[in-house]
């Protein structure tokens, strides 16, 4: 009864903390946060820290602060690595959700990666606790994005999640409900806009940043050939001279460049079905691939691992929004299994 009525005053959420983004998902409500994951600090002479800008506007600050700011991020390749710098995103955002009604702690559900140990889920836990939830509920991600997705994964019958994010690429094989092989691999977004930062200095002399190289992947980045080929003028640093310079980079260009970390996932789908069960990888040729994540929505990736890989590849709609979903739906069956047993 008392958790009914909490819950009557505060929504659920569900929650997806990313390398890249942070997205909540509140029950009724659907997706209401998709900010990138970045916290901007300011270190001040007596020793304290305190906030001053999350999201967006921090993200703004990067590469431009003076040496007091410090501009956070505190996921690096799908990993927490500095856990009170979450705590602090994690209450400001749950205060913008639930307004100033965060006496009364939401009940929250939160993506993690699998195979984390107990220590670390544990630290995962005590962050959402600190940070205002009265409930705490952990989901594997592969798990979550399954379900995201629409796939029916109580059944007996394998299927095969591709998440790619910023950064890292995570290969799951998923049957009745669980995860029966899954793989991690340290090629993302991020590390295609390192490959594009290579690419450039190596061949133009010119140095970009990596923020650079994300806005201009994301607004002509492709892996296929044909089609358009569009240009964009990205701006950097002239190694040789120091000046500022410009360069018009065409799709075709950025295209080998990315070739590399392309490949690498590719190569990690066949080697996941290399190690899992052959029924399950006879599934698998059967349903497809299905991508999720940031980088999905990067044009031909699908095609270029569908050719690749030898497989047919789906790519569900709104993709980069799929855990957070799956995390809310499952929050939602957890939430109806407890109502029936008792």
């Amino acid at each position: 009864m008392l958790q009914s009525m909490l819950g009557a005053i505060s929504a659920d959420l569900a929650i997806d903390i990313g390398s890249a983004s942070t997205r909540i998902s509140a029950a009724g409500r659907g997706v209401i946060v998709d900010v990138p994951t970045r916290v901007a600090i300011l270190e001040e002479r007596d020793g304290k820290r305190r906030l001053l800008a999350v999201g967006a506007e921090a993200r703004q600050m990067e590469g431009r602060t003076p040496a007091d700011v410090r501009v956070l991020a505190p996921v690096q390749e799908g990993n927490i690595v500095d856990f009170e710098v979450v705590e602090v995103l994690l209450r400001h955002l749950m205060l913008q959700v639930q307004g100033r009604r965060l006496w009364v702690g939401p009940r929250v559900a939160i993506a993690v990666e699998h195979g984390l140990s107990d220590v670390e889920r544990r630290a995962v836990r005590e962050s959402a606790e600190a940070s205002g939830a009265r409930e705490v509920l952990l989901v594997e991600q592969p798990l979550a994005a399954a379900i995201g997705a629409g796939l029916s994964v109580d059944e007996a019958c394998g299927s095969l999640v591709l998440d790619v994010g910023a950064g890292h690429t995570c290969v799951s094989i998923l049957s009745l409900g669980g995860i029966v092989f899954s793989r991690r691999l340290r090629v993302g977004g991020d590390h295609l806009d390192e490959a594009l930062v290579h690419h450039l200095r190596e061949h133009h002399g010119l140095l970009i940043s990596m923020t650079a190289a994300e806005e201009v992947r994301q607004r002509i980045g492709s892996v296929m050939p044909g089609g358009p080929n569009p240009s964009e003028w990205v701006r950097g640093r002239h190694i040789d001279s120091g000046y500022p310079r410009a360069l018009e980079l065409d799709a075709n260009e950025l295209r080998m460049a990315l070739q590399g970390p392309v490949q690498q996932i590719a190569e990690a789908v066949l080697q996941s079905l290399e190690r899992s069960p052959p029924d399950l990888a006879a599934d698998v040729a059967d349903t497809g691939v299905v991508l999720v994540g940031g980088v999905a929505a990067l044009s031909g990736l699908d095609r270029a691992i569908s050719r690749m890989a030898g497989l047919p590849v789906i790519v569900p709609d709104e993709p980069h929004l799929v855990v957070v979903r799956g995390t809310a739906d499952w929050m939602g069956r957890n939430q109806r299994k407890k109502a029936a047993a008792g």
